[in-house]
């Protein structure tokens, strides 16, 4: 696995873009990126506002409820 430190920031941008599309999956940024589910979270949380980052987790949660194989 990566480390978050050594993402470049325009690795950073493009996997926090990646990770709000709702059409991108966990394990597709893994695959890019070789940063984990908890890894990918954490930088959401560090990168997004809290307001931000409360609103696109509840989005991932609600939708991996309707389809299996989402984030």
């Amino acid at each position: 696995m990566t480390n978050r430190n050594d993402l470049k920031p325009e690795h950073v941008s493009d996997i926090v873009q990646m990770a709000l599309s709702d059409h991108v999956s966990f394990a597709d940024i893994e695959r890019e990126y070789g940063l984990g589910e908890k890894q990918i979270k954490a930088l959401m949380r560090d990168t997004l506002k809290p307001g931000s980052y409360k609103a696109w987790r509840k989005r991932v949660r609600d939708f991996s409820d309707r389809r299996e194989h989402y984030k």
